[in-house]
């Protein structure tokens, strides 16, 4: 087995190099990925960004969200979780069995002292009933590519606020998030393992998964990269992973209501629609006032992608109190938003 040890600690780069490795590499042997990124969601193939994410709060707090290739439900991975991945021939693995593929981890971690770490459910692996890795599988090109997560020391406190929006002003049909009693394994470890770094720990569990002292006994085994390979990951960066039609508009289509009432204005209502990400139909109703025709204003908003900044460059060209008399640009971008 061969393994790879991603510099890049963007998210977006790294699903990237994933998917080109996939594609590109040698895998008469298995490759074994390793990855660290700063604060992110990563969605799944098939799930709505606006139904599961507070998309406020991550804009708040500058955390980058985008989508994998692979299905199931949302991720958030911050600098204590360590993101690994396999890939393999379609022969080598079978799909759906991440008890096997995920076995080099767990005896890797159960010899690291966490001898609770098993795997249970449909694909996630448990410290006794707390959930600490969840795993995800697709086959492409006569490949076989499995990738989870291990949380080591990840702050627990930010997955209520994150993966937590108002259900009941969107209704779509997309693959939701099930919440679980998550646990970071770094309680679990042997003392010596409790006060590693994140890539400390990443070193280490490399060594006990190849069975060695030092990653030096294994050099011959790590994956070097090309010119040409960095080139095609970039590719990939820009067309997928921070690529606003990938992230937003994989989305199902979805409708949107929301209504406020200010004294100085009145009812704002506003219906909205939306197909591949984007604005397809909106409609303000109320009992406000304006100089301008709402109309226009509504032909303005659609086909932006529904997201905050794009949203606030469109309405940055006009004034919306003279279409709504004194409501603000920055009062309709919450309503919208909220």
């Amino acid at each position: 087995m061969r393994y790879y040890v991603m510099p890049s600690n963007d998210i977006r780069d790294n699903l990237a190099t994933e998917e080109y490795l996939m594609d590109t590499a040698d895998v008469s042997e298995p490759l074994l990925l390793l990855y660290i990124q700063k604060p992110c969601i990563i969605i799944g193939r098939n799930q709505n960004a606006y139904e599961e994410i507070d998309l406020n709060y991550l804009r708040e707090n500058q955390i980058v969200l985008t989508r994998r290739v692979s299905g199931g439900g949302a991720v958030y991975d911050d600098l204590g979780n360590i993101s690994f991945s396999f890939v393999t021939k379609k022969g080598d693995t079978t799909f759906g069995d991440y008890r096997g593929v995920t076995t080099p981890i767990l005896k890797a971690l159960r010899s690291m002292g966490a001898e609770q770490a098993s795997a249970g459910g449909r694909n996630d692996l448990y410290l006794g009933d707390k959930k600490f890795s969840g795993n995800a599988m697709y086959t492409k090109k006569g490949r076989t590519y499995s990738h989870g997560t291990l949380m080591y020391d990840v702050d627990l406190s930010v997955l209520g606020k994150v993966l937590t929006v108002s259900k009941e002003k969107i209704a779509s049909k997309a693959t939701p998030s099930v919440p679980k009693n998550v646990a970071n394994v770094k309680p679990y470890l042997a003392p010596e393992f409790q006060k590693s770094s994140i890539e400390e720990f990443r070193d280490e569990l490399l060594c006990h998964v190849y069975q060695v002292d030092s990653l030096q006994e294994i050099a011959d085994k790590k994956l070097e990269l090309t010119n040409k390979d960095r080139q095609g990951i970039q590719e990939l960066v820009d067309k997928r992973y921070a690529n606003d039609d990938w992230v937003y508009g994989e989305a199902p289509n979805f409708e949107f209501n929301q209504r406020t009432r200010i004294s100085d204005v009145g009812i704002v209502d506003v219906h909205l629609s939306t197909e591949k990400g984007k604005i397809s139909a909106i409609q303000f109703f109320g009992d406000f006032f304006g100089a301008k025709d709402i109309t226009e204003l509504e032909s303005l908003l659609v086909g932006t992608t529904y997201k905050y900044e794009t949203i606030k460059e469109t309405l940055d060209k006009v004034d919306i109190s003279e279409y709504i008399f004194n409501f603000s640009n920055q009062a309709l971008l919450e309503l919208l938003m909220k």
